[in-house]
């Protein structure tokens, strides 16, 4: 596959991908060309295409650089696909407005993209149970033992301009009590079997170079750890989320339409 991108190629790479997801047996072998933005930089990349043909994907604003990268791909009999058309026509018809063309516009640095750096800022500050004394500014709090994927989660969550903070459940030690009496933000319980953690901390230590024969390993002990959080869940009616066969996509998706209901049922825009 040849991803062909005027701008970073976020967008066609996110498409490309969820789309061969749908073929399972078959493993794409990707070739990706940002900021194709010169006749020059196309040519080289026609020479790639014509010395591996392959299925031809681009997000391609500029009306020449199509021209010469569709006709080619005609003259070479390979498949040529512009994956934002079919959108884009079908707004255009919705809205009866011709569109502004603009490379690269969803990244442009407005106020959104802002939010989206504050957000990642905090979210920085905020990860491991630092800085508890600002956690009740966050918008969603994740909580949970060791192992469940609440750093990677929450940076995700950041990247969508949503400020997250983390806090891990220590055993044998109180919550903190800046956790228990946070009440502005969405707290989130994250969860998994027993044995799932087991094997993630497993590897972790081995990592390390650590002893992995300890009871931070141990099932019967996680198990435990894990009976604790859902307490201290249900004690305070926290949603949990199970995240043993989840993706970080998936398990932040669930989050944020956990955090929609909330805003919706308050009220808010």
């Amino acid at each position: 596959m040849h991803l062909v991108s005027d701008a970073t190629g976020e967008t066609l790479n996110t498409v490309a991908r969820a789309a061969m997801a749908q073929y399972a047996d078959h493993q794409p072998v990707e070739h990706i060309y940002a900021l194709v933005r010169t006749s020059k930089q196309m040519s080289r990349v026609l020479i790639e295409i014509e010395r591996q043909p392959g299925i031809v994907l681009f997000t391609i604003i500029d009306i020449d650089l199509r021209r010469q990268l569709e006709q080619r791909c005609t003259e070479l009999s390979v498949p040529c696909v512009s994956i934002l058309d079919p959108i884009i026509g079908t707004l255009a018809v919705y809205l009866n407005a011709k569109s502004s063309p603009q490379i690269g516009g969803q990244h442009v640095m407005n106020a959104e993209y802002f939010r989206r750096i504050d957000a990642l800022n905090y979210t920085m500050a905020h990860d491991d149970g630092q800085h508890a004394e600002t956690i009740s500014e966050a918008d969603v709090i994740l909580t949970g033992i060791s192992r469940t994927s609440k750093t990677p989660t929450s940076i995700y969550l950041a990247n969508r301009g949503i400020k997250a903070a983390n806090v891990p459940i220590v055993p044998d030690l109180p919550p903190p009590a800046e956790l228990e009496q946070a009440t502005r933000p969405l707290v989130v319980g994250l969860v998994a079997s027993a044995e799932r953690i087991s094997q993630i901390r497993r590897h972790r230590l081995l990592s390390l170079n650590e002893p992995s024969e300890t009871p931070y390993v141990d099932p019967e002990a996680i198990a435990k750890e894990l009976v604790n959080v859902r307490k201290l869940c249900a004690r305070h009616n926290w949603p949990i989320i199970d995240v043993t066969r989840r993706s970080i996509e998936e398990t932040a998706a669930a989050i944020i339409n956990l955090l929609h209901e909330r805003q919706e049922a308050a009220g808010a825009p």
